[in-house]
């Protein structure tokens, strides 16, 4: 079926709006807010559990004395106040595509307002490239996570250091295991138990600061300058560590259809921004008292009777985060699929109300396997930090750069000032991406090696189907020829066939070939195209577009947004002007399936042909994709070059 994005429309971004997924009118901003506490905020708000200790104990340590531990917290302060507040709350979320964020509703939005420009193919690359960034981070978000929650057994006592690894990978073993039965009932209170997750890191920090109030003049810029005038080398390699405290800030821009851009913003200036902020200032007040705590700084906070209770909060939050990181990794297959980046897969509702409740079994064990190999090969999060950053790092220069796109070309803002707020967005997200670079050698590579396999994918499958696209179209015949002579010759019996085509051009194959073999058609022939418009939810008032092409010959296409769950059949139900209503035992509905010979002059090299037509045939059935009564389908197949 055709994957494509709409024509252009007004393009988002100067009002809040409501968002697709629920009501996020006036009256339910603070629960709005406490759910997006619970949802969005899981991964940055677990960052203090080893952002700070691996800025000092990583592969670069620092000494522990009052000029780097006041410039790394300078550091953090302002990569937080740049990175996540002005950048992403104050300029980024204002990009919406309907109410919906992500690197791939971003995509959606340039290319429906710009169309099919002179850097239209760069564009797309950069936002398929942040998708397939996204999974490697994806993977490393769980491991170092939950690994991180779990190594505060070692501070609870010395015999629990040989428990970590095994009760990591229970937890988290048992989080996939659960992915299939829906998460909605227990997603009710992921909210109120992150609130208190943060109101309890808070008051650990707030207890650090009174202890020591010297710390707060770390919050001046001079620190961090002062830090890089100190040791310049050093402190650009402490900026791969020093971002790790703002990991899982791209979860406020893709997450914004949940929730809206105002109860996000709400819950990270009110609450996840304070109290992360206060925790930070207390581990380092820790630390000025006793450079010790370094092993653990967030944990040697606690005092000893609540370290171990602390060890369960953080857990479950650590759970909460990557629960979201999972459900997120759900939700950007989909749109991949919708979009046109990724064959069908199955993917199961597992709510009977909620349209974003959905679990796709190949991400879940896919995503399972590699969380299982990171844990087993790095063994404990100070190894697994250096793997994590780059993913994070790479997605942020790119949507700074798809970013600068839109506010230049689409919403037209001044050029001097708008290059201004762009080039410095680059060169912070710059500098954290260079300095990440350097982890290469020590684990770096698996993010990139898994983004690039993602990469390799998502383009191979959008370009094979493009070529396939093209090859049907050359061989197609003109569909007004095909009706003239089909009037006047064939035979035609009871019923309405529908032939489902990708294109809105010529006679879709599957029609030729049940002419040929079966020598008859239907009383009523309908050639149906469904399409997928660069909008995360189209309406269903324009929904169904009919055209008559001749005596009871019609073209119907039906329009989704790339959010949406399709349903053929119930769009059918509504379609107007063309005829009696449909029924389906009365309806057959005919698909094309296309199996690949190699050319003599192949468009693309043959082992992308090759992982094509893998991917080809282990696509998830359209019959069940679209929804289509099993026992009204015939699948006729045919043979095309690439």
């Amino acid at each position: 079926m055709q994957q494509a994005f709409a024509s252009p429309s007004p393009a988002s971004g100067h009002d809040d709006h409501p968002g697709v997924h629920a009501g996020h009118g006036s009256g339910k901003l603070v629960p709005l807010a406490v759910g997006a506490i619970g949802v969005v905020f899981g991964d940055i708000g677990t960052s203090p559990l080893y952002s700070l200790k691996e800025s000092f104990a990583g592969p670069h340590p620092l000494a522990i004395d009052r000029p780097h531990i006041f410039g790394v917290l300078s550091l953090i302060f302002w990569t937080m106040t740049l990175v996540v507040t002005i950048k992403y709350v104050l300029v980024t979320m204002r990009a919406d595509n309907d109410g919906e964020g992500g690197s791939l509703a971003l995509l959606a939005l340039i290319v429906r307002n710009r169309g099919t420009g002179k850097w239209t193919r760069g564009i797309v690359l950069l936002g398929v490239l942040a998708t397939a960034l996204f999974y490697g981070d994806a993977i490393i978000t769980p491991a170092i996570s939950v690994l991180s929650a779990v190594e505060g057994l070692e501070v609870v006592g010395n015999g629990f250091e040989a428990f970590v690894v095994p009760v990591s990978l229970v937890i988290l073993i048992g989080l996939f295991l659960i992915q299939s039965r829906g998460t909605a009932k227990v997603g009710r209170i992921f909210g109120p138990i992150m609130l208190f997750y943060f109101l309890v890191i808070g008051a650990m920090g707030l207890s650090g600061i009174v202890r020591d109030p010297r710390i707060l003049g770390a919050i001046n810029p001079w620190w961090a300058l002062n830090f890089f005038l100190l040791d310049p080398k050093l402190a650009f390699l402490a900026l791969g560590s020093v971002v790790l405290a703002v990991t899982g800030a791209e979860a406020l821009y893709a997450d914004m259809g949940h929730f809206g851009r105002k109860s996000i913003s709400v819950a990270w200036l009110y609450v996840a921004f304070p109290c992360l902020l206060l925790n930070y200032l207390g581990q380092c007040a820790l630390l000025l008292d006793d450079p010790s705590a370094i092993d653990n700084p967030f944990f040697r906070m606690a005092p000893d009777w609540a370290r171990l209770p602390l060890v369960g909060l953080a857990t479950i939050a650590t759970v909460i985060a990557s629960q979201a990181v999972i459900t997120g990794a759900y939700s950007v297959t989909q749109q991949a699929v919708q979009l046109g980046f990724l064959p069908r897969l199955k993917i199961s509702h597992t709510s009977a109300t909620a349209q974003g409740q959905i679990y796709i079994p190949l991400v879940n064990w896919l995503l399972l396997a590699f969380v299982i190999l990171l844990v087993l090969g790095f063994r404990n999060s100070g190894s697994l930090a250096s793997a994590y950053g780059i993913a994070v790092t790479g997605t942020m220069v790119i949507t700074s750069s798809m970013l600068g796109v839109l506010v230049l070309t689409i919403w037209k803002w001044n050029r001097w000032a708008a290059s201004l707020l762009i080039g410095a967005f680059l060169i912070v997200d710059g500098a954290y991406f260079a300095s990440n670079l350097t982890k290469i050698p020590d684990g770096g590579w698996f993010p990139l090696l898994v983004g690039a396999c993602a990469f390799t994918a998502l383009t191979t499958w959008a370009t094979g189907r493009r070529l396939l696209r093209e090859r049907l179209f050359e061989s197609a015949m003109p569909l007004d020829i095909f009706i003239k002579s089909a009037i006047k010759s064939v035979k035609r019996v009871p019923g309405t066939a529908v032939f489902l085509s990708a294109s809105m051009e010529g006679a879709p194959p599957a029609l030729l070939h049940n002419l040929k073999h079966n020598k008859v058609l239907h009383e009523r022939i309908v050639i149906l195209t469904v399409k997928i418009v660069g909008q995360p939810i189209v309406d269903d008032s324009r929904r169904v577009e009919v055209k008559q092409l001749g005596p009871d010959f019609f073209r119907i296409i039906l329009r989704y947004g790339f959010m949406q769950e399709i349903d053929v059949p119930a769009a059918l139900a509504r379609a107007p002007d063309c005829g009696p209503p449909f029924r389906l035992m009365e309806t057959s509905f005919f698909l094309g399936r296309q199996t690949l010979i190699a050319a003599q002059r192949p468009a693309m090299a043959l082992w992308r042909e090759g992982l094509f037509s893998w991917m080809l045939r282990n696509a998830e059935s359209a019959m069940e994709f679209f929804k289509l009564p099993p026992n009204r389908v015939v699948e006729l197949g045919s043979q095309v070059e690439i």
